[in-house]
């Protein structure tokens, strides 16, 4: 049975606006950037469609799996609670921890920031270089500034925080209308590349002579997949809103499958209309990695780049959207379980959260504001920590889906709603192929993965003292 504080939130999200959920906070500004790093990793057509296909598999391999967890404890949280049911309460609490830290405000940050880069195609008075507070460091490496760029991301972050407190009614509406729209806009791209765009120059170089190359193998597809997989990352986050969806044993499994599947095609759809419009040096040397804003360029050179600004603007404003929206969930899950701030388990008149919006809201904010200095330009701070905490979000993943047959073998009369399709091949052969691409990027990858680790790791002694407060009060 599911829990009885998940009654305390009103069941609103449907199916439709379960999948809008899952597709809209898959779907940020990676898909329209990612693929020109992966063209350079991998130096072939083929290795590049085929890194992506790996993506869909794992994807959607790792979606209909995690169904089955979904559908048996239907209640806020996602994630977190069912690592804390098939492990321990500390690996949920890990989970939780590094969500907050880093992987929810992280991104939320990121996708923020990157709403503001493409505002400033359109005004370009908002910029990353047009301070209102000039760089001030603290150290040789880091500085913190405020730039017109960084206060638009900050604005959305609070705009959205702000609506989503209204209630689910409020955040759901927004969700809907932007991932509508942002399905519909990459639907034009797809379109524009394969059937308008199409360059028969390119397409005969992309398919026969830059089709392969030896040199790539599959330590490169590993490497590779960070791109693919954070642009596909997510997916799970409807199961955080699972004690405001209608019907959810039914619900949760059927969004994730079709919300994932949908995403995917979309994805793998894009990249030939890249590879059907430019030529794979011109997908590899995109100005700042802007694949599709370099094909639309290439098309409608007068309003290419505008237009997929706009676009852009649209899919990661319904990004931040899903993902202020889902986040606090996970922190209600904790608050009751005394592991996090007791005012994180209230819910306001409209029955959401909203100190828990707000708290991720703030620190959201806050990891906008701290820039990266290598002696000649300014980075994001949030970006080096994603980088890092990809390799500890796979950990989590992968003891997710171990969690299925875990739970199997401890709990084998539990109610199953939906039980996993293609048990246990499905779910053995995400586990492989993600604990493969794991191993990959600790090997060659170790300045941005053990770091990772790390940051979890500090989430014991928290764990620890958080517990002991709890037991002496």
């Amino acid at each position: 049975m599911p829990d009885a504080r998940s009654h305390e939130f009103r069941r609103e999200l449907g199916l439709f606006d379960s999948v809008m959920v899952v597709a809209g906070v898959m779907i940020g500004s990676g898909i329209f950037i990612v693929s020109a790093g992966m063209a350079r990793e991998l130096g072939s057509v083929s290795w590049l469609l085929g890194a992506w296909l790996l993506t869909g598999f794992l994807t959607v391999s790792a979606a209909l799996s995690y169904g089955e967890l979904a559908a048996m404890m239907p209640e806020a949280g996602g994630m977190y609670v069912y690592l804390r049911r098939a492990f321990s309460p500390l690996w949920g609490f890990l989970f939780g921890w590094t969500l907050f830290t880093v992987i929810q405000t992280g991104t939320i940050a990121a996708v923020a920031v990157a709403f503001a880069r493409f505002a400033g195609v359109l005004l370009p008075s908002i910029s990353e270089t047009n301070y209102l507070i000039a760089p001030l460091h603290a150290t040789s490496g880091y500085a913190v500034s405020l730039s017109t760029a960084q206060l638009a991301a900050i604005a959305v972050i609070a705009a959205l925080s702000w609506t989503n407190s209204r209630g689910i009614h409020y955040g759901k509406l927004v969700q809907n209308l932007f991932t509508t729209a942002k399905i519909g806009s990459l639907l034009v791209l797809i379109a524009l590349g394969l059937l308008f765009g199409r360059d028969t120059a390119a397409i005969q170089s992309n398919f026969t002579e830059h089709w392969s190359v030896p040199t790539a193998g599959f330590a490169a597809i590993c490497v590779a997949q960070v791109g693919s997989l954070f642009s596909a990352d997510s997916w799970h986050n409807i199961t955080f809103t699972a004690g405001e969806v209608k019907d959810p044993r039914r619900n949760l499994p059927l969004s994730l499958a079709l919300g994932t599947s949908l995403v995917i095609a979309l994805y793998l759809l894009a990249n030939l209309a890249y590879l059907s419009v430019l030529p794979l040096a011109a997908i590899q040397q995109a100005p700042s990695d802007r694949v599709a804003t370099a094909m639309l360029s290439r098309i409608y050179p007068s309003w290419g780049a505008p237009a997929m600004a706009a676009a852009i603007m649209v899919s990661t404003f319904g990004c931040v959207n899903a993902l202020v929206l889902s986040g606090p969930r996970v922190y209600f899950a904790m608050a009751n379980d005394g592991l996090f701030f007791a005012r994180a388990a209230e819910l306001n008149r409209a029955r959401v959260p909203a100190w828990s919006l707000w708290a991720q809201g703030g620190w959201s904010a806050l990891l906008v504001l701290p820039r990266t200095f290598d002696g000649k330009a300014y980075g994001n701070l949030y970006g080096d920590l994603l980088d890092y905490v990809i390799s500890a979000a796979l950990i989590f993943y992968i003891m997710a889906i171990a969690a299925v047959f875990r739970l199997r073998f401890r709990e084998p009369d539990a109610p199953r709603p939906y039980r996993t399709w293609g048990y246990p091949v499905l779910p053995a052969l995400y586990i492989v192929g993600a604990a493969s691409i794991l191993a990959c990027l600790f090997v060659y990858r170790p300045a941005t993965t053990w770091p990772g680790l790390v940051i979890v790791l500090l989430g014991v002694p928290v764990y620890a003292a958080t517990r002991f407060r709890s037991r002496s009060r």
